[in-house]
């Protein structure tokens, strides 16, 4: 993605979001625009003294923002995977990043959306 589209998509994202993810693809018609957000490769702050191995990605989950312009918005969010040194998978806690974050309410609004497909809700 160029720069000069990147600054323009961050600025309609909820503030606090590209500290977690990057902005992979964008697409957009009349009707609708689609931004493609992954999880950075950033161990979560529970697991940091641990050895962890990056396992990919859960399933991509669809949420719906606000409209801009008149135009859907939606998010396709890609929630990375870790495996610890016992062989079980972990993830990052969003719960536990929204407490210990000072946040915008859009930002607080957008973790409580994804927080609810937790790995045991998938």
């Amino acid at each position: 993605m160029q720069s000069e589209d990147y600054n323009l998509v961050s600025l309609v994202l909820p503030s606090g979001i590209l500290d977690f993810f990057s902005i992979t693809k964008v697409a957009h018609t009349e009707e609708v625009l689609n931004i493609y957000l992954e999880e950075k490769n950033i161990k979560p702050e529970e697991f940091k003294t641990s050895k962890l191995t990056s396992k990919g990605f859960f399933d991509e989950i669809k949420v719906q923002d606000f409209p801009i312009r008149g135009k859907d918005v939606f998010l396709y969010i890609r929630r990375r995977r870790w495996e610890d040194e016992e062989g079980s998978i972990v993830y990052r806690n969003w719960e536990h990043v929204a407490k210990g974050t000072r946040m915008t309410k859009e930002f607080a609004a957008f973790l409580k959306v994804i927080s609810r497909f937790q790995t045991g809700k998938l």
